[in-house]
């Protein structure tokens, strides 16, 4: 379910669908450089950050399906799932704060026991 009419949803799919597609030059014009991120492995400063930060996982990116996504004037949320290498089912969601265009903050939730699933059947 997605609501094209907010601003900030629509940032957030548009960034959403470039890193989906490894156009990782594309989802960073949609990032701040000044962007804060929680994630799961801890906070995450500046633009340089995050894409080191979101670079590697894309690269294992086979596939994402959008579960749902919703958004105001500032604020957007999407959720979905991934397919990657490493695993055939990966939840996530990012909660993101858009401002002029760009996103500023992001709280980035995934499940994280596929990986470690995966780490552990392959050691």
């Amino acid at each position: 379910m997605t609501d094209h009419t907010s601003p900030a949803l629509t940032t957030a799919l548009a960034y959403h669908d470039a890193w989906t597609s490894k156009d990782l030059e594309k989802a960073m014009t949609y990032i701040a450089d000044d962007i804060v991120c929680d994630a799961p492995a801890g906070r995450i400063e500046g633009a340089e950050a995050y894409r080191a930060f979101l670079e590697p996982f894309a690269q294992t990116l086979l596939s994402s399906k959008m579960i749902a996504a919703f958004g105001d004037e500032e604020t957007a949320l999407v959720m979905y799932d991934t397919e990657s290498i490493p695993v055939p089912s990966a939840p996530g969601a990012e909660c993101v704060t858009v401002t002029n265009g760009k996103i500023t903050y992001s709280r980035f939730l995934f499940d994280r026991a596929p990986f470690m699933a995966a780490a552990q059947a392959a050691s």
